[in-house]
């Protein structure tokens, strides 16, 4: 069974269905191996497209039939279609979390109402695009982020994570809250009608507001590299050097990395 989309995700789907010339189901079951591969890989076995393969976002495409160049870049354009929607769009909806709601909500009042919200796992976040701020509540301390410049669009859990272990996707890729600028630390448990938060001082706010940093993933390795790498990976791979474990995990964070 498929995961529920949001409106902006079922319009998706309908529209690279029509762009490839697949069915939504094809490219549901796509999204959802996208997503798993939290926007820079996926595994999938899609009969429509070949039956089984693989892809990663910067050159690795393989299909069940590796001669046939044209279904690879075929497979290879809705990925990528798909990982840019993942990080423009909500596509699956926020999960619920009967904490968060109008006046009864958690995060700082000045902050005004978020454009997405939910909890997972322990933790629970609010994202405010018009302020370019992100809230995240973990074991009752809240933390007020700036954003910079990313436009998120997905969260999710890492994988075997526990509480405080959301990772978020944007244009730039998938991150996590600690890579951003704090801006807002509260170290008390938050009340039901929080009070505006404090000030963090001249010093601090004037570093958070003039001084943000480059956004994560922004000027790292070049690609070549990278897909020089995977390819010496999947050769090892391929000679039983590497367990399937050891090569995804090696190719998770060479991606990471452009």
């Amino acid at each position: 069974m498929y995961q529920e989309l949001t409106p902006a995700g079922e319009n998706a789907v309908n529209e690279l269905a029509g762009r490839y010339g697949v069915s939504t189901s094809a490219v549901r079951t796509m999204l959802d191996a996208v997503n798993a591969g939290r926007g820079s890989m996926a595994q999938f076995n899609i009969g429509e497209l070949g039956g089984g393969g693989q892809w990663m976002r910067g050159g690795m495409t393989m299909v069940g039939n590796m001669f046939d160049h044209g279904l690879k870049a075929r497979v290879d354009g809705l990925c990528r279609d798909l990982s840019d929607v993942l990080a423009k769009n909500q596509v699956y909806p926020p999960a619920q979390n009967s904490t968060t709601g109008v006046g009864n909500s958690w995060w700082p009042g000045e902050l005004g109402s978020p454009s997405s919200s939910g909890g997972q796992n322990g933790s629970q976040y609010a994202y405010f695009p018009s302020s370019k701020r992100l809230a995240v509540l973990v074991g009752g301390r809240l933390a007020v982020y700036d954003t910079l410049d990313h436009s998120i669009g997905g969260v999710q859990q890492q994988q075997g994570g526990g509480p405080g272990s959301l990772e978020f996707t944007s244009q730039y890729g998938t991150f996590t809250a600690a890579s951003l600028p704090l801006v807002d630390p509260v170290q008390s448990e938050p009340t039901h009608s929080p009070g505006p938060a404090q000030n963090p001082g001249p010093a601090q706010n004037s570093g958070a507001a003039q001084n943000p940093g480059p956004p994560p993933n922004a000027g790292q390795l070049n690609i070549g590299e990278i897909t020089s790498a995977i390819e010496a990976l999947a050769s090892l791979h391929d000679k039983g050097i590497l367990t399937d474990d050891e090569f995804f995990t090696k190719k998770s964070e060479l991606l990471k990395r452009i």
